[in-house]
């Protein structure tokens, strides 16, 4: 018999006015809510070294949002595109709106003479664009023309330049991204210093975020959802770092939930080891996932039904997780991408 899991069990109520519309300033000021104890601890960001360990080894997502979201014109009809994956140097995947009358071979015009003809039309509702510039053309001209692709809850009034900023980490290198890596936005130059002289170790990795950790779960049974692939890297220096500090006992820190979907990735892969890797990544995890290599994750105060706060409910246990939502709500933490975050323990591990 297939497995069975029901939505609603990762529905909770949240007022709207908790919903974060920009983020912390400085970053490190935002709330953290302690969970590796019994009792949540109310800290600040900046409060995180104290409970850090010299040795431990925090793996932080460096990819690099792009402004995705474009605006063109299909025969005349004005068309609002979101790329969310390249597949190709200047082939892409990507969202329409409106998009069902679309047609394979359909040109989309946008301005610089950018033009993208679309090749395929997936069940998923998103369709292949070919676009008739090369790799680093097609990029300078999205982030030209395009919007960030902020989350619908982020309310704004056209484009607003302090997104631009706001919505990349400190970490940001890598181009790719069509939604930030939220936990690393809490991090400031300062901070990073002070936990490196404490002895906490950095290891980079890559996952562009993409469809497959904002999408959200349209079905009533979680085990039919189909994750989108994502694009991912783990370098031979990255690998070191974390095999490293697994060997001599030091814990591995995951900063986000993209962090630790590619070092659970290529763990699952490689029969729990890490080893250097890239390439696509579609796994979802949900409660009952056994983790090999994440003690501890960092991760903001996700949506509602969600992927990610099914990932969040597997590493720190359903029951224990919707506890500390409910506190962080009686306590007013902000929610969601600019909001505050939390550390947790995997279940039944806490330190």
């Amino acid at each position: 018999m297939a497995p069975k899991m029901d939505i609603s069990l990762f529905d909770y109520e949240l007022n709207s006015n908790l919903i974060a519309q920009k983020p912390c300033v400085p970053r490190d000021n935002s709330r953290l809510l302690n969970c590796t104890k019994e009792v949540a601890e109310d800290l600040r960001f900046r409060d995180l070294p104290s409970i850090l360990k010299p040795g431990d080894v925090l793996v932080i997502n460096n990819t690099k949002v792009i402004s995705s979201r474009l605006f063109g014109k299909r025969d005349q009809v004005n068309v609002e595109v979101t790329l969310h994956m390249k597949t190709n140097k200047n082939t892409w995947r990507a969202f329409l709106k409106p998009g069902r009358k679309c047609k394979i071979n359909d040109t989309i015009l946008f301005q610089n003479d950018l033009k993208a003809k679309v090749v395929e039309k997936y069940i998923e509702g998103d369709v292949l664009l070919h676009f008739n510039k090369n790799d680093q053309n097609v990029l300078k001209d999205v982030n030209h023309q395009g919007q960030m692709p902020l989350p619908p809850y982020i309310k704004r009034n056209g484009k607003n330049e302090s997104d631009d900023k706001d919505y990349q980490t400190i970490f940001a290198e890598e181009d790719g991204a069509v939604a930030a890596p939220t936990a690393g936005l809490h991090f400031t130059d300062e901070l990073i210093n002070t936990l490196k002289s404490k002895g906490v170790l950095f290891a980079p990795i890559t996952l562009h975020v993409g469809a497959g950790t904002f999408l959200p779960v349209k079905v009533t049974n979680i085990y039919d959802h189909k994750m989108h692939e994502e694009w991912g890297i783990l370098s031979e220096n990255a690998s070191n770092i974390i095999n490293n500090a697994i060997q001599n006992n030091k814990r591995i820190i995951s900063v986000g939930t993209t962090s630790l979907r590619i070092l659970e990735t290529v763990a699952r892969l490689r029969n729990g080891l890490i080893e250097p890797w890239s390439g696509v990544t579609d796994l979802f995890i949900t409660p009952g996932f056994q983790f090999k290599i994440v003690d501890l994750l960092i991760t903001n105060f996700h949506l509602p039904k969600s992927t990610l706060l099914m990932l969040v409910s597997a590493f720190h246990g359903k029951e224990k997780t919707f506890e500390r939502y409910q506190y962080a709500i009686k306590q007013k933490y902000r929610f969601f991408s600019y909001g505050d975050s939390c550390i947790f323990s995997k279940e039944n591990k806490l330190i």
